[in-house]
């Protein structure tokens, strides 16, 4: 999809919603100088234009007892089936991702398992019969850079170019 349309507004407001959704809009308008109103009106926009899709809490996978993440290469069999097998994956509530890539893999997922005994089961039970040719696991031990957008630099380079 094209790239939409911003203002300078519309990124100020990409921003601060970014870096905390629970964020008031009150307080939005204030850090942008403008009414509440106009918060409300241009949030609007941004989800009617496809850019804001929602909102969420984020849950830490590992205090909630998901001890493994992972990334999975998928290689199907039969490359057709495609939606077929994406549609499946999607009533999977361990896959939380799922991209169609280039390079070595038809699809790649990831994953959150309760332990390294439930992404084994999940591997063999619920993907190997979806029709791979093969698939590839790497296990993330650690995130460290997790974080949204960098909207701020869309701002700075605005600045630049005028």
């Amino acid at each position: 999809m094209a790239n939409q349309k911003l203002d300078r507004l519309d990124k100020q407001i990409l921003k601060l919603i970014s870096e905390d959704a629970r964020i008031p809009f009150l307080e939005v308008a204030r850090a942008c100088n403008v009414s509440g109103a106009a918060i409300h009106q241009r949030i609007q926009k941004l989800t009617n234009m496809g850019i804001l899709k929602g909102s969420q809490f984020v849950i830490d996978p590992e205090k909630v007892g998901y001890e493994t993440c992972a990334f999975i290469g998928l290689n199907l069999k039969n490359p057709e089936s495609f939606d077929e097998v994406v549609e499946k994956l999607k009533g999977m509530p361990e896959v939380v991702e799922c991209h169609y890539t280039t390079g070595n893999y038809d699809l790649f997922i990831k994953v959150y398992a309760l332990n390294n005994h439930h992404l084994l089961t999940f591997v063999h039970d619920k993907l190997q019969p979806l029709g791979l040719a093969r698939s590839e696991s790497l296990i993330s031990f650690h995130s460290p850079i997790d974080r949204p957008l960098p909207i701020v630099d869309m701002i700075n380079a605005e600045e630049e170019e005028v």
